[in-house]
């Protein structure tokens, strides 16, 4: 059973023990910090680093560390991500620790004999980017972090040595994934007790998962990406026809970027450039919707519904046509997408009375993961972090490293198919985001933080694959067009278009039938969701 969206908030207030609490219908508040994962484990981490006098990148780095033993199917060492920071003073940065492809790597790697090969994409060992995880939050820590490295990694490896008690979710969540990872020893190995499913109450211990975190908190970077971790890795993927080795991994650098900045009723926005599709897109569909009164119109109502749908159609396009690596892509026009003078023209496109027409497609919606995770922090110095990484499906491509105890990612899977290919997951095949030696494939990971009168307001991102674009852009118009406090914002429904295909796909219930009816008379195909498109995205979120 799908959860409708988790929120998990632990408070750090003035004078009192920290405490775990799940939310209602409204918001924890707290005066001097606040750490949110999907874990509350994860974020009593976090919350414990902060009292010890770390700050916000400390607490993040340690929360980030922690999920990759308690939530399993996202949180990781083997996948990558983004971690976007706001000092409360000085300049802000994006860190980029993406996956990259290894060098083996060519734009038809996901053909056989010309078509389309969907396990070779998402389900096989050449599925696997090399990771970026350690890596990236070893540059954040090393610019920003004021305690030990150790420090942030002991916790992981204490529970993951000593155990922790199954939730029922957990359980839940491995007995459906077990017959996916049938086909490798090493994971039925470490997500089960020889065989046996585990129940909610029993003691999971990840024993190899806790010497490679020791490994890295000994050497840092070079106790992953070198050594014997390195050399584990390499084993797997020669046995089974991976492409990375020992040379991919020692090669893998993260990326300190410049973040993207826009503007929005009076908010500023702090967002992550490419290859992050997401921050682009958010900025252009928020400037395209600052030209209409969303509030005058109602929430929910179908003239919102379907303007905003129309901003998501030109986004999503325009994320196919021209976004991908920007080492392999330096012609990208970001400045330009995210320009007010481009929202202008694209609002001069819309009609507000009738759905415009994306390019035709016969595919139908398949069921996309909603298995990254999010974190989002901010500190008594109001230092915000907001931190989304993953293993692409959940838990990845289903593989533990012999040995190493941790899951691979099939991140492979963001690159596009192959050339002038699309799939029926919406993966379109134009040039940008092809795969090739070294590059990053294209991601929908959103991390966002909106500030004003120049404090921080809001730290905000979500799982939820291509769908966490629109759970961001939703959940910024809910507080700032309607006033919602944060839990009011997330709980809110949601609805999704991504241009191919061309239809609404809305959270069930999300919409009243009026609405429907009305949308539908405007030419839009809206469909409920099911199964686990039933939900969109899990957003964690801080508003100060």
């Amino acid at each position: 059973m799908l959860k409708r969206r988790a929120l998990v908030l632990v408070l750090l207030a003035v004078s009192a023990p920290a405490a775990v609490l799940a939310t209602g219908a409204q918001p924890v508040r707290a005066r001097q910090g606040m750490v949110v994962s999907q874990n509350f484990m994860a974020s009593q981490v976090g919350i414990e680093v902060l009292w010890a006098g770390g700050n916000a990148v400390d607490a993040a780095i340690a929360t980030a560390f922690t999920l990759a033993v308690t939530h399993p199917a996202a949180g990781n060492i083997g996948g990558g991500g983004f971690l976007l920071y706001r000092p409360a003073s000085g300049d802000p940065v994006a860190y980029d620790f993406r996956e990259t492809a290894p060098a083996g790597s060519s734009p038809t790697m996901f053909l056989t004999a010309g078509k389309y090969d969907k396990k070779k994409h998402h389900e096989s060992h050449l599925s696997v980017g090399v990771p970026g995880t350690v890596a990236g939050l070893h540059m954040a820590w090393r610019a920003h972090g004021k305690l030990p490295w150790r420090r942030l990694v002991a916790p992981a490896i204490a529970m993951a040595r000593e155990g922790i008690v199954v939730t029922p979710a957990l359980a839940r969540s491995l007995r459906q994934v077990l017959p996916e990872m049938k086909p490798y020893p090493a994971s039925i190995a470490q997500f089960t007790r020889k065989g046996v499913p585990y129940e909610a109450g029993d003691l999971l211990q990840q024993t190899d998962l806790a010497d490679a975190l020791e490994r890295i908190a000994d050497r840092g970077p070079a106790g992953f990406y070198e050594g014997k971790t390195a050399e584990l890795i390499e084993a797997e993927m020669k046995a089974h026809g991976g492409l990375i080795t020992r040379a991919d991994l020692k090669a893998y650098r993260p990326v300190k970027r410049v973040p993207l900045l826009g503007r929005y009723r009076g908010y500023d926005l702090l967002v992550m450039p490419p290859i992050s599709s997401g921050g682009t897109a958010l900025l252009e569909m928020l400037n395209l919707l600052e030209g209409y009164d969303l509030k005058a119109k109602g929430f929910g109502a179908a003239d919102t519904v379907h303007l905003m749908a129309e901003a998501m159609r030109r986004a999503f396009a325009d994320r196919a046509r021209y976004l991908g690596d920007p080492e392999a892509n330096p012609e990208m026009p970001i400045a330009r997408l995210v320009s007010k003078d481009y929202a202008r023209t694209l609002r001069s496109t819309i009609d507000e009375r009738k759905a415009s027409t994306s390019s035709p497609s016969s595919f139908e919606w398949s069921a996309e993961s909603h298995e990254t995770t999010h974190l989002s922090v901010i500190d008594a110095e109001r230092n915000a972090v907001s931190l989304t990484y993953t293993l692409e499906d959940g838990y990845g491509v289903k593989i533990v490293v012999p040995g190493g105890g941790f899951l691979l990612n099939n991140e492979m899977g963001d690159f596009n198919a192959g050339p002038g290919l699309t799939t029926a997951e919406g993966l379109i095949g134009t040039e940008p985001n092809l795969a090739l030696p070294g590059k990053r494939m294209l991601s929908s990971m959103t991390p966002t933080i909106l500030s004003r009168d120049g404090k921080v307001f809001l730290a905000i991102g979500s799982p939820g694959g291509r769908t966490i674009i629109n759970t961001v852009l939703e959940v910024i118009v809910a507080v700032v067009d309607f006033g919602m406090n944060v839990q009011e914002a997330i709980d809110a429904p949601r609805f999704h278009h991504q241009w191919l295909p061309d239809r609404i796909l809305a959270e069930r219930y999300g919409l009243s039938p009026d609405t429907v009816a009305l949308l539908r008379a405007r030419g839009h195909e809206v469909k409920e969701g099911e199964g686990e498109q039933a939900t969109q995205g899990v957003a964690e979120g801080i508003l100060y």
